[in-house]
């Protein structure tokens, strides 16, 4: 009776795991239809493709030249609180087939230029411009996300650079604006109380 249940056990975990790796292989192959995608139509050579370079690369430029150099850490870091959460958003809408980039700049990262770049930088400007009023903070970075989501993403569909499926509209991408600068703002703060706190101990 035990050797059945352990074969049986052991049956099941196989089949498991054969589960899993068929299911890694179609992502590959998802993934590989996407690289031959991009050079069978030679994406590299349109204009789309160098408007989204223009995304990735316009902004880095400013904000070398624009950032505050006195605050520069407590600025990168709100950057990164608020470039990750949008990376794993953009990575969750991608996989669930809510939304995809037509020309990507590198194929298996095809949103690096909105969520890497042009967008977190946007925020980080805002952020920077309102750093010593919460409620600047707030209502510039609300009205960005209204003219992120309802006039530049429908000026990318309208382009041919971001396509939307299924139910998913610009509604929900304005929440995920709004969701994520709350987000990096209180972790920030939270960082900045912490600083002072242990200052204060020394």
């Amino acid at each position: 009776m035990q050797n059945r249940l352990l074969k049986g056990m052991i049956n099941l975990e196989n089949e498991r795991l054969s589960r899993f790796d068929q299911i890694v292989e179609m992502g590959k192959e998802g993934q590989k239809a996407l690289n031959e995608y991009w050079w069978d139509f030679s994406l590299y050579t349109s204009f789309e493709y160098w408007l989204m370079v223009l995304f990735l690369v316009a902004p880095l430029i400013l904000l070398l030249l624009k950032i505050n150099k006195n605050k520069l850490f407590q600025i990168l870091f709100y950057g990164y609180s608020i470039h990750m959460p949008f990376g794993y958003i953009d990575l969750y809408g991608r996989n669930m087939g809510y939304w995809n980039y037509p020309f990507p700049v590198i194929p298996v990262l095809p949103g690096i230029s909105l969520d890497s770049s042009l967008i977190p930088i946007i925020f980080i400007f805002v952020y920077q411009s309102s750093m010593t009023s919460n409620k600047k903070y707030y209502l510039y970075a609300t009205i960005t996300s209204v003219i992120l989501s309802f006039v530049f993403k429908p000026m990318l569909v309208g382009l041919g650079l971001f396509k939307m499926y299924g139910s998913i509209n610009y509604f929900h991408l304005f929440i995920s604006y709004v969701s994520v600068f709350i987000f990096a703002k209180v972790i920030t703060d939270f960082f900045l109380w912490n600083k002072k706190r242990y200052r204060s101990n020394e």
